[in-house]
Order: structure tokens, then C-alpha cells, then sequence
């Protein structure tokens, strides 16, 4: 009979697949802003907030704060890196305003992991506090990673249209919070179960919300193309 640990292991693994799809789902969109050069209105908060995110549960997974997270390392520890690579391509493609903005707010987030790191290594004493302190916080900002395309959403509602809402981002996260869900329940973790169990239902309002806009969308771009100004954001997935 296969194990709680063995199954746990096996949906850590897919997980860390899932987030690795998350994490590069961006891609197209930073092919198109490199074309174009310019992030136009393509928002830099799910980057920011997925890579605060990911720093702050590297540090719940060390082994000092939060023992046997190998697979929490790993995976939010690659994550750092392509999110990093993504908020600097932001900043470089963005005007003077906006880049400066992303640029204090990037250097906000290094402080204050930093901050939290030290005082929660010298200040707390116990694995279990320091498990508990770093992954309410890890939570609390999970939770806003997840929420972040929720401004995204807004955008989509009022303009009736897809265009800066990729579909891609939008898969990788619902299935991306599913697998790190069901991994948290087998050997519960509040911590881990409570921001992807919220990324599980932001996600699918996307794809929901997608489906209900696709047509619209459709129509707009082939409006702009009888007006020859197609932009960045017309890249927009065929859903079948």
C-alpha cells in the first residue's frame, strides 16, 4: 500500500512542475513587450508579488525555520530567480514613472525580507515559533499574490476584453494551487493550504471570467486590425 509520505512526495513533485509552468507562463507576454518596447499597460504587481512570495517561503523552508521543506526550497528558490528576471525586463521596459515605482517597491521587498529573516533567526528560538511567525507571514502575502491579478480582472471587466490578462498565467496558477493544496492536506499545512486554496479559486474566476470575455476580445482585435493599431496585449489564446 503506498504511503501518505510517498503520495505527498509524488503531488510535491508535480507541484513544483505546476510552478515551474506558473513561474515561465510569462514569457510570451515579455516576448511581446521586447517587440514592442514597451510594457504599455501590463501591470508589474503579479511579479512583484509572486517574487516577494517566493522569498518569503524560501525562508519558511529553511531548515532552521521550517524542517524536511526541501521541495518548499526548491521550487520558491527557482522562483525567486525568474521572477527577479522578470520585475528587472519590467523596469527596463518601462518609462520614468512607472520604472522608478517598480524599482523602490523591488528594493522595499529585498529589506524586508531581509529584515524578517534576521530578527526571526535571532529573536525566535524555537522551530515551531519561527515556523509559525514566517509562514503567517508567508500567507498573508501568498494570499496577495494570488489576489494580485484581481486588478488585472478589473481592467478586464471594464474594458470587456482579454487583451493584458494572459491565459496562460491564468491555467498555470489555478493548476498550480490545486496540486499545492492537495500536497498540504495529505500531511496538513495551514500555512501552505490556506493562500493556494485561495490561488485555486482566483485562477478558475479567471479562466471563468476569460471564457465570458473571449468573443469580446475577438472582436476588438479585429476591430483594431481594420484600424491597423494592434498592440501588445492582442495575443489572446484560442480557447476550444
Amino acid at each position: 500500500m503506498v504511503s501518505a509520505d510517498s503520495v505527498r512526495t509524488a503531488v510535491g513533485i508535480i507541484g513544483n512542475i505546476t510552478s515551474l509552468i506558473l513561474y515561465f507562463s510569462p514569457v510570451l507576454t515579455f516576448v511581446q513587450i521586447k517587440k514592442k518596447g514597451s510594457v504599455e499597460q501590463f501591470s508589474p504587481t503579479p511579479y512583484l508579488a509572486t517574487l516577494l512570495n517566493c522569498m518569503l517561503w524560501v525562508v519558511y523552508g529553511l531548515p532552521m525555520v521550517h524542517p524536511h521543506s526541501m521541495l518548499v526550497i526548491t521550487i520558491n528558490g527557482f522562483g525567486v530567480m525568474i521572477e527577479l528576471i522578470f520585475v528587472l525586463l519590467f523596469i527596463f521596459y518601462s518609462d520614468g514613472k512607472k520604472r522608478l515605482k517598480v524599482l523602490v517597491v523591488l528594493l522595499v521587498e529585498f529589506a524586508f525580507v531581509a529584515l524578517i529573516t534576521v530578527l526571526v533567526l535571532t529573536l525566535v528560538h524555537t522551530v515551531a515559533t519561527r515556523s509559525l511567525v514566517v509562514g503567517s507571514i508567508a500567507v498573508f502575502f501568498g494570499t496577495l499574490m494570488y489576489a494580485a491579478p484581481l486588478s488585472v480582472m478589473k481592467l478586464v471587466i471594464t474594458t470587456k476584453s482579454v487583451e493584458y490578462m494572459p491565459f496562460s498565467l491564468s491555467l498555470a496558477s489555478f493548476a498550480n494551487g490545486i496540486f499545492w493544496t492537495i500536497y498540504a492536506v495529505i500531511h496538513f499545512d495551514l500555512f501552505i493550504t490556506i493562500p493556494n486554496s485561495l490561488g485555486t479559486l482566483f485562477g478558475l474566476v479567471q479562466l471563468i471570467l476569460y471564457v465570458m470575455v473571449y468573443k469580446s476580445t475577438q472582436r476588438q482585435i479585429e476591430a483594431k486590425k481594420d484600424k491597423g493599431e494592434i498592440g501588445l496585449g492582442d495575443h489572446v489564446v484560442v480557447v476550444q
